[in-house]
């Protein structure tokens, strides 16, 4: 049967099915199409075509209580398509889901109102293109770049099953929730989606439930063009449990295939269904109810043939917003009322671990969380900052038993992994381990860690910088959702040496510094390492990338030079001048700053007066009043040199129009460290030289 019989098939039923199911349904696609049209952007066809399965899954089987949505063990819904964002504010809508303020309270409004789908794309709406984390209450996670909403679905999962093993006892149990995923062709297409399946797979977990919109069209057209694999048989390779649905109308099958999944507990679920991309629309299957509005006459048509009003827009017939809240609220509001009368008793006979919650909930750390965070003595010798920075996680990590973790098969070399007794393994069957082993997967882990974060947990990942580029979409969603996610990084700099270009770092550092709302810290020593995790740690609403060395780094004589708690400031004065103004600045961060205090050394043994600027984080820095930014950086002092293992972009902010820099202007080379620092002029000789010549230039 071709395309536009199915669609002439489903035109028929519609007209012949005036069930209160089907008008619900109906109302979920016109409102999808007003909205669209009224915007004249968007994306109609997938809202239309997955209708009855978000009405399916929403009616009859969501755990949720639209009067406390943050209510923290309700089934999670992600829409991974988020193009198809009109689906979800249609039930959001239709759920009648109250909205709540940033700290929880009730606003008393509508999460999601007519008047704000009347508004869906435009400025300042509830409604935006894509659903965002924070701005719409009842959206878990913001969607938009394909895949991640798969592999943020992942970490809530695994989130669910880590809060289960640490607050589940005898008689209570507080976690038992699922999540479920609405995915496409893209999100199949994209990798990060095949790696995120994979982990989910080995780790079993069966609370996990994606069902795949396969209607066969892009963008470009049809997905013959580029995707013509077995997916289903891909899922099963991935040890998932595959059902097939072979008619998205088919609310009996969806109800089928969501049975099964409830009733598996040995491995998660992926239900494909099959549908008509603009399902009951002239237009149903092109491009055009894919990526834009139908237009005008398309919808009169369309409307037609659902026997609705042509001419009525935005039209939620009567009882049909009750009905659809009746049934989600009388199913989620029991639930969460027994939960809170279970959490009463709860914190009665476990009153230590529902305080723990507590905090969890409200995104706050436990007293005393770094009481025992080391301090690290002069050593001229000193520490690779990824071995402090071991050192310092495994003296947090005892204290904030959510702190949950692991690197992407690299932790013996990121010393990510969690060491103390009882840290254990996350694993299939055994969930109350800590330690996340992510396997070869950069860009899964992030987005893993961070549905994690969005689940109470308060994630970490690990790699090496350069990988950085494999996990730019987390970072950056991580940064926009105001998750605190924290990102370690090591190796660096072309300190790593032999293994060469591939593995030297040189751009990094500035693409992590563009990223809005990404607080990056390279600290210079092991004690600014610990002022850097305590700084990672403390944030709520910001994610860190904490970057850190693979070869030794002296550790600073504090008696002589600042306390590194200055690293709090993200910049300030480490040496300065014994008597007035200093002739030069000069500023590094990391592996740099102890080479820059040699120079300074030396300057002074010549009589050349500097001082010396740790800057470990431009994100803190910035965030320092005017007063304390020029009291780093006197703008009388013009001779400023910045040194850095990395490239030069950003840095003129901070040296002036007259000020340079020592830093990468190609990648590196494979040699050993003393080689390539000689090369590319990482030497106090070479620091001292290039400073005393900016001082002669500023100072005629």
């Amino acid at each position: 049967m071709s395309e536009q019989a199915e669609v002439d098939a489903g035109v028929d039923t519609v007209r012949e099915d005036g069930s209160p199911d089907r008008l619900a349904i109906d109302t979920i696609r016109t409102l999808a199409m007003d909205a669209v049209e009224k915007a004249n952007s968007g994306h109609p066809g997938t809202p239309m075509a997955l209708a009855p399965v978000g009405y399916t899954l929403w009616r009859n089987y969501l755990r949720y209580d639209p009067a406390t949505p943050d209510w923290p063990n309700r089934d999670r819904f992600v829409l991974s398509v988020g193009h198809a964002s009109m689906l979800l504010y249609a039930l959001l809508h239709l759920a009648g889901v109250e909205e709540i303020d940033a700290d929880g309270r009730k606003t008393g409004k509508e999460a999601v109102s007519l008047d704000d789908i009347r508004q869906f794309r435009q400025l300042g709406s509830k409604t935006p293109g894509h659903p965002e984390y924070r701005m719409t209450t009842g959206v878990e996670t913001t969607t938009g770049p394909l895949g991640q909403g798969c592999g943020n679905s992942v970490g809530m999962a695994v989130a669910e099953r880590a809060l289960a093993a640490r607050f589940n006892r005898d008689g209570f149990t507080l976690f038992d929730h699922d999540v479920y995923v609405l995915c496409g062709d893209g999100d199949m297409m994209e990798g990060v989606s095949g790696e995120a399946a994979s982990v989910a797979g080995h780790l079993a977990l069966s609370n996990l439930c994606w069902i795949y919109d396969s209607n066969h069209i892009s963008i470009e057209g049809s997905t013959e063009l580029a995707f013509t694999e077995d997916v289903g048989k891909r899922f099963e390779g991935y040890g998932w449990n595959v059902i097939h649905v072979d008619d998205a109308n088919d609310t009996a099958k969806v109800a089928a295939a969501l049975d099964t999944f409830k009733a598996t507990d040995d491995r998660p679920t992926f239900i494909v269904v099959h549908s008509v991309i603009g399902w009951g629309s002239p237009r149903a299957g092109s491009e055009k109810a894919h990526g834009e509005a139908l237009g005008e006459e398309n919808v009169r048509k369309t409307k037609e043939a659902y026997g609705w009003p042509a001419d009525a827009q935005f039209l939620v017939p009567d009882g049909v917003a009750q009905a659809f809240n009746g049934a989600v609220a009388g199913r989620g509001a029991a639930a969460r009322e027994a939960w809170e009368a279970d959490f009463a008793r709860y914190r009665e006979t476990f009153p230590t671990e529902a305080a723990e919650l507590d905090l969890l909930r409200q995104g706050k750390l436990p007293d005393g969380w770094d009481k025992d965070v080391p301090t690290f003595p002069a050593d001229a010798k000193g520490l690779a900052t990824r071995d402090s920075g071991g050192k310092v996680l495994n003296a947090i990590a005892p204290h904030v038993p959510m702190l949950i973790g692991g690197a992407a098969d690299l932790a013996p070399s990121t010393k990510t992994n969690l060491t103390f007794q009882g840290a254990g393994a996350f694993e299939p069957g055994s969930y109350g381990g800590r330690n996340m082993h992510f396997g070869v997967r950069e860009h899964a882990m992030g987005s893993i860690a961070n549905g994690m974060a969005l689940s109470y947990l308060r994630s970490y990942t690990g790699t090496f910088l350069v990988f950085a580029d494999y996990m730019r979409p987390p970072i950056r969603l991580a940064a926009i959702m105001e998750v605190p996610t924290i990102f370690v990084f090591t190796h660096d700099s072309i300190g790593v040496g032999e293994d060469g270009p591939t593995h030297q770092p040189i751009e990094h550092l500035a693409t992590l510094r563009a990223i809005p709302g990404l607080d990056t810290i390279r600290p210079a020593d092991a004690n600014e390492v610990a002022e850097a995790w305590k700084v990672a740690l403390s944030h709520t609403s910001e994610p860190t990338a904490l970057i850190f060395s693979r070869q030794a780094l002296p550790t600073i004589d504090r008696e002589t030079y600042a306390a590194a708690s200055g690293l709090e400031k993200g910049a300030y004065i480490l040496a300065d001048a014994q008597e007035g103004e200093p002739a030069i600045i000069l500023i590094a961060t990391g592996s740099e700053v102890s080479l820059v205090i040699a120079a300074h050394e030396q300057l002074a043994g010549e009589g050349i007066a500097s001082r010396v600027v740790s800057m470990p984080s431009w994100y803190l820095f910035e965030k320092q009043d005017a007063a304390y930014r020029d009291s780093v950086f006197p703008p009388a002092v013009k001779a400023r040199l910045a040194v850095e293992q990395a490239g030069s972009l950003g840095w003129d902010r901070y040296v002036g129009h007259d000020g340079a820099t020592i830093t990468m202007s190609t990648f590196g080379a494979s040699a050993p460290i003393a080689k390539l620092q000689e090369k590319f002029g990482f030497t106090r000789d070479n620091v001292c030289k290039v400073a005393r010549d900016l001082i002669g230039k500023t100072s005629k």
